[in-house]
């Protein structure tokens, strides 16, 4: 039926362990998005959240308080966020009854910080799940502090988080290393950044890590470690400053490719517009709709066919 809403919705799931730099993401990414003309719906789905900087469009706040859950069940922090996404999940036709009247919107899901939450509780993966039923088309943001390549033994620790995590959210996943301006007071990197991007060859960090007196006894282990994420060869990082348009842009670029996002002619003259300011020059970013209309134009058409006769 002409001028229907459109059924299939698009969004980013932001995961990652607590202070990677989620809420702050989310806030930023908002901001592109609507700088580039998209309608934008941040959904707070972590209950510990408090003081949240950005517009949110639903809170899972309203639905259950993770105050309230450790209060009644007297339960810790962790115990009381599980219990929470647990209580969503079984109230999921709550969630959708907020989301249906926002539907042309693109979402930003900040998600609760709880690692166990990604890597072997099936409670968020469910609701991602369920989502894909809404024909809702997310790609797992997954962040990870950069000051993490700093340390060899830690740097390992979260390439095996992060494979653990895409294997269990069963999401298109994208994997940032986040606070990248804020990264050389971390201290100095043993190799190039491209090193810890592209997580080239481990065996050099297995080096750093025999060095050590503590990690010598374990370089059996690691190699082990070392080996299993080379073996599934999925772990990779995009370097994320959340103040650099241009970084926002490659980040967007690689989720937009992931769940199938297309951008329409309004958008891009948007991002042409807003990369000009950015680098104080004219900025002209092609697209293959516009070669594709430079070469078929009329007056060009004749030039296409005397160079195929050639």
């Amino acid at each position: 039926m002409a001028g229907a809403a459109p059924t299939t919705a698009f969004g980013q799931a932001v995961i990652g362990p607590p202070g990677s730099g989620k809420t702050t993401y989310c806030l930023g990414m908002s901001e592109f998005l609507r700088a580039l003309g998209r309608r934008v719906a941040v959904v707070n789905l972590d209950p510990a959240n408090e003081g949240l900087p950005y517009e949110c469009a639903v809170d899972v706040g309203e639905l259950v308080g993770l105050g309230d859950v450790m209060d009644a069940l007297r339960l810790g922090p962790n115990g009381g966020l599980l219990y929470c996404m647990e209580y969503l999940e079984a109230n999921l036709d709550w969630l959708r009854a907020k989301l249906d009247p926002l539907r042309g919107h693109y979402f930003l899901f900040d998600c609760p910080g709880q690692v166990e939450l990604c890597t072997h509780h099936g409670a968020l993966r469910s609701i991602f799940s369920q989502m894909a039923q809404w024909d809702l088309r997310l790609t797992a943001v997954h962040l990870v502090d950069s000051h993490y390549c700093t340390d060899p033994a830690k740097f390992i620790s979260v390439l095996c988080t992060s494979l653990a995590t895409m294997l269990h959210v069963e999401l298109p996943h994208v994997n940032l290393l986040s606070k990248m301006d804020l990264i050389e007071h971390y201290g100095k990197l043993a190799f190039n950044l491209d090193y810890y991007t592209e997580v080239l060859d481990l065996s050099y960090l297995l080096d750093h890590l025999a060095s050590d007196p503590f990690f010598c006894h374990y370089r059996q282990l690691n190699e082990k470690l070392v080996q299993l994420i080379e073996d599934y060869s999925l772990v990779s990082f995009i370097p994320l400053n959340i103040q650099d348009k241009e970084s926002i842009q490659r980040v967007l670029q690689a989720v937009d490719k992931a769940n199938g996002y297309c951008f329409g002619a309004q958008e891009q003259r948007s991002l042409e517009a807003m990369m000009s300011a950015a680098m104080g020059a004219d900025f002209h970013f092609s697209s293959t709709l516009g070669i594709q209309e430079k070469y078929l134009a009329p007056s060009d058409q004749s030039v296409e066919q005397e160079a195929m006769q050639l």
